[in-house]
């Protein structure tokens, strides 16, 4: 332990604690804009810098360490008047967009311009422009609001480990982009959006759709049904005040009618479409048959990319078994048509998805298999809430109401595919009770339920061990595939999702602008999770074989799992990728590269 005085106040931390915690936990708040503990400690934006007794140059808190006998001052008039002058350089080099800008209300910048009492600006001048990136069907980069934080750089580089973006330039040009500032469509981006949630501003947000979807719904020759996802009913309802966590299922429901919706369907219908596809797909695989182990999931389009880009040796191992978006979207244009007796052609699916992946898996072209495409348009939780309040609904004061069948119910295993090892689970409790004609305890699945580390665990199935591992983000998954490349570790069956802590923590979800620790968004991660587990013990059926409405369908219409028309429908296949679709990019021939960059528009 050591011992520091911060504002005249006595404070004993632990050692390697560093002042910007030690003044945390004296209440005191010094503000930043770069820091993230435990992803970016960098002092890069040096707006948390404090007076350390005996030093002349003011230090930054966020990288000081606390050692014995410091004496520090936090808001001395020195310590005022620096930060508020890195902050107008910072303002000076910005767009001044705010009222139209996708962060408006909720910006790390603008906020801390509000609490530092900046009214004008000292410096006018030049200000950097680059032009706006929106080739990629799921995020936009807006690079002129870059402030240069790094935070996307660390969180994709040492979270991910997918590492597209680093600082491009020097001094006054500099910007965190993709190699030569090239567009993200063209580099190995898995668009899970995790930069998204870590921006301090809108230099990186979502592909907005919402406009699409309101022209669909004043069309009078469209029926125009949606699809929520799992993990929106605890996430949705933080849009509008309310506790993190909190189910908010039957006000979704109800806001969603009153936005014109005709059919408001769970997308926790199609998770257990996909239990009972990639379930049978694992016991053919296990009996020597359809493919090689161990068979991954392929819920997840951000993991699919990037094996697509990183592994494309293993893509046999991915199950060819659609997510739940693309199976709901494939069936709702032939089952549903079918039973209402609307023309495929007449009907608009949208799905409202925690993730800004999910955008770019509606758009591939496979994705066709109805004849149509399946999902017409992808929204995230922020779109969804951004609709609501444009129509005036007070959302916490809505009733509760029910979804529309046949498509509206799901078994407790269908919701909780938006919780990491959530999908594992689903599958294991069919699969034990499909071949052991038992009951797997909470105790057992607690073995695959975790946040932070890859989990592996045995489980008995008929007269064969089942080994299984779920990895919690890509980070880890790397890890596992290369250890399943390189023949060091033996599975069954493996569950990846991109996103730290699955569904609950997509890159569509909510932002906060007050976690300057990765810990509390893994702990608002959790909070969601634990809404997902306590509405799937509140559901008569908690498993996806048991759904009476997902019998019904294979009995009317699919047959039997796997079968042709299953096949047709239910099944993709996936390609290898090139880690970089640009010219010149490794070929050294700058002159063709910057004439390409041009003619694409990403430099003026």
């Amino acid at each position: 332990m050591v011992h520091l005085t911060i504002d005249d106040r006595p404070i004993e931390v632990e050692e390697g604690t560093t002042v910007i915690e030690a003044a945390q936990e004296l209440g005191i708040d010094i503000p930043t804009l770069c820091y993230l503990k435990e992803v970016n400690v960098i002092a890069s934006c040096r707006i948390c810098q404090v007076e350390l007794e005996g030093h002349n140059n003011l230090i930054a808190a966020c990288a000081l360490t606390a050692a014995e006998g410091m004496v520090i001052r936090t808001h001395t008039p020195r310590v005022l008047h620096a930060r508020k002058k890195v902050l107008e350089l910072l303002l000076s080099d910005h767009p001044f967009d705010c009222l139209t800008c996708f962060r408006n209300g909720n910006c790390e910048l603008q906020t801390l311009a509000r609490e530092m009492n900046v009214h004008g600006l000292q410096w006018e001048g030049e200000r950097g422009v680059f032009a706006v990136d929106d080739l990629s069907p799921s995020l936009v980069r807006e690079p002129s609001k870059c402030i240069r934080c790094r935070r996307c750089i660390t969180v994709c580089r040492d979270v991910l480990t997918v590492s597209i973006y680093d600082m491009l330039h020097r001094g006054f040009d500099s910007v965190a982009g993709p190699a030569f500032n090239d567009s993200i469509q063209d580099t190995p981006c898995i668009t899970c959006g995790q930069c998204i949630l870590v921006c301090p501003t809108a230099a990186l947000h979502e592909k907005d759709d919402t406009d699409k979807v309101w022209k669909a719904l004043q069309d009078p020759e469209l029926h125009v049904v949606i699809q929520t996802a799992p993990s929106i009913r605890v996430s949705l309802g933080e849009e509008f005040g309310m506790p993190q966590g909190e189910l908010v299922v039957g006000k979704m429901v109800a806001a969603l009618r009153r936005l014109g919706f005709n059919k408001i369907f769970d997308d926790c219908f199609g998770a257990d479409v996909t239990i009972m596809e990639e379930g049978h797909e694992l016991l053919a695989r296990l009996a020597g048959k359809g493919g090689p182990l161990p068979q991954f999931t392929s819920c997840c389009p951000g993991w699919v990319k990037f094996c697509e880009n990183f592994y494309p040796e293993l893509i046999p191992h991915l199950s060819s078994t659609k997510s739940p978006q693309q199976i709901f979207g494939a069936l709702v244009k032939t089952y549903y048509s079918e039973l209402s007796g609307i023309p495929a052609e007449k009907i608009f699916s949208i799905s409202v998805m925690p993730c800004i992946a999910k955008k770019f898996e509606a758009a591939r072209p496979e994705h066709r298999d109805s004849g149509q495409r399946d999902v017409d348009v992808v929204l995230t939780t922020r779109e969804l809430a951004r609709m609501i309040r444009m129509s005036g609904m007070n959302f916490a004061d809505l009733p509760d109401e029910e979804f529309d069948q046949p498509m509206g119910y799901a078994s407790g295993a269908g919701v909780i595919f938006g919780a990491s090892g959530g999908v594992m689970e689903a599958a294991l409790r069919t699969l034990s009770a499909k071949v052991n004609g038992t009951e797997l305890s909470d105790e057992e699945l607690n073995k695959i339920r975790s946040f932070n580390e890859l989990r592996e665990a045995e489980y008995k199935l008929g007269d064969r061990t089942l080994r299984v591992a779920v990895a919690r983000n890509i980070g880890e998954a790397r890890k596992l595939c290369d250890r399943v490349r390189n023949k060091k570790a033996e599975y069954d069956f493996i569950e990846i999702m991109a996103c730290p802590g699955a569904c609950v923590g997509g890159g569509g979800q909510p932002i906060y602008s007050n976690l300057d620790k990765w810990s509390l968004q893994i702990d608002l991660r959790k909070s969601r999770a634990k809404g997902l587990f306590q509405a799937d013990q509140q559901k008569e059926y908690r498993k996806s074989h048991e759904n009476p409405y997902v019998l019904k369908l294979y009995h009317d219409f699919l047959g039997e799992p796997n079968s042709e028309k299953a096949h047709q429908l239910l099944h993709t296949g996936h390609k290898a990728r090139p880690l970089y679709t640009c010219e010149g990019t490794y070929a050294g021939d700058k002159v063709e590269h910057r004439h390409y960059r041009e003619e694409k528009g990403y430099i003026q």
